[in-house]
């Protein structure tokens, strides 16, 4: 590469980096009757009966359910090329019938769009936008470069236990802030289905962003990284041994997006332990003494355990509004609403 070369895709790079980000947008609530759109936007779900159970989620909801042209499709682990998965999106936001987007599942491959989207587009058909997991990616992007509120929630094929149902009509039905969330009651406290734990003491106030952490460090150094100063950030993520978390929250750190946060909250890490008989190393940490030598040592509140992302009990959240974290407490109190009339 010469010099010039290298002076523009610099130039290229830092324009995108210099976007700024967009006034906050808030979809239309939902309501009994809407169509939503359905689209696997990540990995592929061609299983007919899988298929069916997306339809099924829709419809006990009220909710009149419309497939993507390219929901079928299949690419490796792809629910479609690029193209198609694109198509999909954007035919979504485009159709005035569709009043919110929802991924089936999640996977990987959303990264993938991130460059190719309509932005404007998005902007002006604003739309509950829902998923979690690989779909964080959506989330960043949409959030930097359209400013519309998304939801960090279930997918469709996701458990819905009663808790679940509760947040996600909250969430999305209902125009009065979610006000206070922690975890799900407990039948026996002594030993609880969910443990939450102060891991710094303290209240802070701000924004509600965060998401997947695997995907939140894959899009670092990218024109759609998190942006976390002033805010309220949250993580998640499953399956991943306790070096790679630590890898990950090292990364975060490194770069200066955990110091810069009000306030943060590490979900509960489902199967984030050594894989079973093949640990990566002789002797290992815990997911807990990770998140405590990491983000125990910031000066700033931090709560662990909350039922966010891939947990049957799982919470759905609006991200960018106006949030207060009580970690001493083990409260998140939504403050703002995430949809209008």
């Amino acid at each position: 590469m010469t010099r010039r070369h290298l002076l523009s895709a610099t130039a290229a790079l830092s324009a995108f980096a210099a976007v700024p980000e967009r006034k906050l947008l808030r979809p239309k609530v939902l309501r009994a009757g809407d169509t939503v759109g359905l689209i696997t936007p990540s990995s592929y779900v061609s299983d007919p009966d899988r298929l069916a159970l997306a339809e099924r989620t829709a419809r006990y909801f009220d909710l009149v359910p419309k497939f993507g042209t390219n929901v079928r499709k299949r690419d490796g682990y792809l629910g479609g090329s690029v193209e198609d998965r694109l198509d999909d999106l954007h035919a979504m936001f485009r159709d005035p019938e569709v009043k919110a987007v929802f991924a089936i599942r999640g996977g990987y491959g959303a990264s993938q769009l991130l460059d190719r989207i309509d932005y404007d587009l998005i902007r002006a058909n604003p739309k509950i936008f829902l998923g979690y997991s690989d779909i964080t990616a959506l989330h960043l992007a949409i959030q930097k470069r359209a400013g519309l509120v998304t939801f960090h929630g279930p997918i469709t094929l996701s458990r819905f236990t009663p808790f679940t149902q509760t947040y996600f009509r909250k969430a999305l039905f209902e125009t009065e802030p979610i006000g206070r969330v922690t975890n799900p009651p407990d039948t026996d406290p002594l030993r609880p289905a969910h443990t939450l734990r102060t891991v710094r003491p303290g209240t802070a106030r701000g924004a509600l962003f965060g998401g997947n952490l695997t995907l939140i460090s894959t899009t670092m150094g990218t024109p759609y990284e998190i942006e976390t100063a002033g805010r309220v950030l949250f993580l998640e993520d499953v399956d991943e041994e306790p070096y790679s978390i630590d890898r990950m929250l090292t990364q975060l750190r490194l770069a200066g997006k955990l110091d810069a946060a009000a306030g943060l909250i590490f979900g509960e890490c489902h199967d984030c332990q050594p894989r079973e008989f093949k640990p990566s190393y002789e002797s290992t940490l815990s997911v807990g003494e990770v998140v405590d030598d990491i983000l125990g040592r910031l000066r700033i509140p931090v709560l662990s355990g909350l039922t966010i992302g891939h947990t049957d009990d799982q919470l759905t959240l609006p991200l960018g509004v106006m949030s207060q974290l009580d970690a001493t407490k083990g409260e998140l109190t939504i403050e703002e609403p995430g949809v209008v009339a």
